[in-house]
């Protein structure tokens, strides 16, 4: 029997249901549990907590003094219904106080994942977890786990050399207030999450908690470039302006990318129908982020002498992720469909409050790109990779602009270039300017830029507000409504 610390009673007590956290009842019949098991262990593993309703019931403590309760004991039986399979299953009794206010216990039941084979039922069933429900799987589906299961995951692999001072104590500190675990030793929570063996950390210990990934597996590294243009280009024509690799351990990693990514990116003002100024991203942030996370999470790390590219070009966003596809997930489901090739990264990232359940982040991309009125996201598997491309749409809003200005202007196409670029910002600005910016923006006197406000105004495209000529507040705005 152990001791409870809060912070891991609230956890196991409050946590919303996922694809890695469950909770039953002990009133259940532990015949009925033996599913999830199985599901834990086809996808990335979980915890089954016994003793703690579900939402549906407040999450209250009911334990096993419930007279209608089964045993302890007879939960953890529940694994030996398996003939000839071997599930991996830790069972840890906590003390509690229940809901009566009685002394009482939950069992915890940490369900390892299977690697080397497919886990089904006694009638032949077999059971995939999949965000907070545990399915059955088709026919089709159980043979394309199956294959996968066939491979070693490369993320369990030791290490050599490695030793538990390659881990950085700064980030696995940080991971253990994620899980309310502050008083646990480092090694254990390694252990607990099967990424260190023998005193030796595994590939994907290193990829998460290491010092130095790339010194032992220098694939583990994301490459951003920006291009000028739409296209590559080489030679005397080279048209790359940013070049930046980030290597560093995973959840770090992600924060880094994340951060300069940000930096490289546009934003377009507008006014809406109230006058308000609104912003409007060149790309939804939450779209482009989640395909790097995804590609961080879900990439084949076998594959040496290649990494992440995320490529920027005017017209567009490419982010490109070594290996295919996992799994049962294809092209044609990706938007309802999740498994994850790497399960303890895919855990642990999502413990750090990065991954979301796949399906459910995917999804998103899409409906982002459509409430910005971009095109739909478009994944590909050229080669020996999954490709994520994020289209702009820079060129047709310039277009719309173009049309929409020399249909409330007949004299649009006859104004002078200087002229042009005034209505443009004021376009996509929200339509306000003053003489001092637009001295700015054409990089001339005052003199020069008066004139050319006053020729717009006298042709009647913009028009001048304020309460005299010497009002420091003055302005002119366009003599159209901006959309």
């Amino acid at each position: 029997m152990k001791n409870i610390s809060e912070n891991k009673l609230k956890y196991y007590q409050y946590s919303p249901e996922n694809q890695y956290l469950d909770r039953k009842s002990a009133r259940k019949k532990p015949k009925e549990l033996l599913k999830h098991f199985i599901a834990f262990a086809n996808a990335e593993g979980g915890q089954l907590v016994i003793g703690i309703e579900d939402e549906k019931q407040n999450n209250i403590i009911t334990g096993f003094k419930d007279g209608k309760s089964h045993t302890v004991e007879e939960f953890k039986k529940i694994p030996n219904m398996l003939s000839n399979q071997v599930i991996h299953a830790i069972f840890d009794e906590y003390e509690v106080i229940n809901y009566r206010g009685e002394k009482d216990v939950i069992l915890v039941i940490s369900i390892d994942v299977s690697i080397n084979r497919v886990i089904s039922a006694p009638d032949d069933s077999v059971y995939l977890r999949r965000n907070d429900e545990s399915i059955k799987i088709s026919y089709e589906q159980r043979k394309m786990l199956n294959y996968d299961k066939g491979q070693q995951f490369f993320e369990d692999e030791i290490v050599e050399y490695s030793s538990i001072d390659d881990i950085d104590d700064g980030l696995i500190e940080e991971y253990k207030v994620k899980l309310g675990a502050l008083d646990s030793d480092t090694t254990e929570v390694l252990k607990a999450r099967n990424l260190i063996i023998d005193g030796q950390v595994t590939k994907a210990g290193i990829l998460l908690f290491g010092k130095y990934p790339s010194r032992f597996l220098p694939q583990a590294r994301v490459r951003f470039i920006r291009y000028e243009g739409s296209e590559m280009r080489v030679g005397t024509d080279f048209n790359v302006t940013k070049d930046i690799t980030f290597e560093d351990a995973l959840p770090r990693l992600i924060i880094q990318v994340k951060a300069f990514v940000s930096t490289q990116l546009r934003d377009f003002q507008y006014l809406d129908e109230h006058g308000n100024f609104k912003v409007m991203p060149e790309y939804p942030e939450f779209a482009w982020f989640e395909g790097v996370v995804n590609a961080v999470t879900h990439r084949d790390y076998s594959i040496f002498g290649d990494y992440i590219r995320i490529l920027m070009y005017d017209d567009r966003l490419e982010i490109h992720s070594p290996g295919k596809l996992p799994n049962i997930v294809t092209l044609e489901n990706i938007k309802q469909e999740r498994f994850s090739r790497n399960p303890r990264i895919a855990r642990i990232l999502t413990e750090f409050g990065w991954v979301r359940e796949m399906n459910e982040g995917v999804k998103r991309i899409y409906s982002e790109m459509e409430n910005l009125f971009l095109n739909e996201p478009i994944y590909s598997e050229p080669g020996n990779k999954v490709s994520l491309t994020l289209k702009n749409n820079i060129l047709n809003r310039h277009i719309r602009i173009q049309d929409r200005l020399r249909n409330d202007f007949n004299s649009f196409d006859s104004l002078s270039d200087d002229e042009k670029k005034v209505i443009h910002y004021m376009y996509n600005s929200g339509s306000k300017i003053t003489t001092v910016k637009v001295m700015e923006l054409l990089e001339r006197a005052r003199p020069y830029s008066l004139k050319i406000l006053k020729k717009l105004e006298s042709q009647n495209i913009i028009e001048w507000h304020g309460t005299s000529k010497t009002d420091t507040n003055q302005y002119y705005m366009l003599k159209v409504k901006v959309d």
